[in-house]
């Protein structure tokens, strides 16, 4: 299975990722690492583990709508067969959703519904978490749509939230469990056991 990770940061999860498929535990490699940002660490890591990178900016392409193309041509160029998001902070455009369809995943640090949508990303989930006052945290890998966080959910893990937490100390205990999450549904899929949204919901209404 061939995987392209868009990232925008620091790529811990890419990194994750690569580490799984190089021991073996996941029976997939890295095709390409895709960021909006030029100076975006999973750029880094991506070029220490020999993985080809694209820089992909609607700046640098000419335009949203020029992104989305060049986006969704190099997805093909790499023979792409699952899209990961991971830290990616750009929604994707019509004609790449279109393309990939059923092939493109995202990971969030916190349990949706709850957390997430627009400005909800990194440190500022993990705020909002503490000022709810909930008791439990997570992460969530879900099927990716046209909005933020609102794609069919695959799969959660829950944290428990401490009453000495801050938001870096929340954060950390969630992002180790999210890597984890992120290679379990990857192997998934790698395996074949992962069902496309538009089959799962077929199965159940037959």
């Amino acid at each position: 299975m061939r995987i392209a990770v868009l990232a925008s940061g620091e790529g811990t999860t890419l990194q994750a990722v690569l580490d799984a498929c190089a021991s073996g535990r996941l029976a997939a490699r890295v095709g390409v690492v895709i960021s909006n940002n030029a100076a975006a660490g999973a750029l880094r890591r991506a070029r220490i583990a020999g993985v080809p990178t694209r820089h992909l900016s609607a700046a640098s392409a000419g335009g949203p709508g020029a992104q989305d193309q060049a986006l969704s041509r190099t997805l093909v160029e790499f023979g792409t067969d699952l899209v990961l998001l991971a830290g990616y902070m750009k929604r994707l455009g019509a004609l790449t959703l279109a393309h990939f369809a059923g092939r493109i995943i995202n990971t969030h640090p916190a349990l949706l519904p709850q957390f997430g949508g627009q400005g909800m990303y990194g440190l500022n989930v993990h705020r909002a978490v503490l000022a709810a006052g909930v008791k439990v945290s997570g992460a969530s890998v879900h099927w990716v749509d046209a909005d933020y966080d609102t794609g069919a959910l695959i799969k959660q893990v829950c944290v428990p939230v401490e009453l000495a937490d801050t938001a870096q100390s929340l954060a950390a205990r969630v992002q180790a469990a999210e890597r984890e999450l992120v290679i379990e549904v990857l192997a998934a899929a790698a395996s074949g056991r992962l069902e496309p949204p538009r089959q799962r919901q077929a199965s159940a209404t037959s």
